[in-house]
């Protein structure tokens, strides 16, 4: 019976990990901060700047490795 590691963690689930946390902070945001406008326009580009990480962790990165 041959032995086989277990595989180890997947390198692309922070990217997509950053991309659903920015959706949900983009999403969420003005509900929660509707009183300051301030905070929410914040957390929006918080949020947008998450996920924009995100997507570039796991597809432009990827692809410039490869290319």
């Amino acid at each position: 019976m041959a032995y086989h590691a277990k595989p180890g963690p997947s390198r692309r689930s922070g990217g997509f990990f950053l991309i659903i946390l920015g959706a949900l902070i983009f999403v969420t945001a003005p509900i929660y901060l509707a009183d300051s406008p301030g905070a929410g326009a914040a957390a929006i580009a918080a949020g947008f700047g998450a996920g924009g990480a995100g997507f570039y962790l796991t597809f432009v990165r990827g692809r410039r490795r490869r290319a």
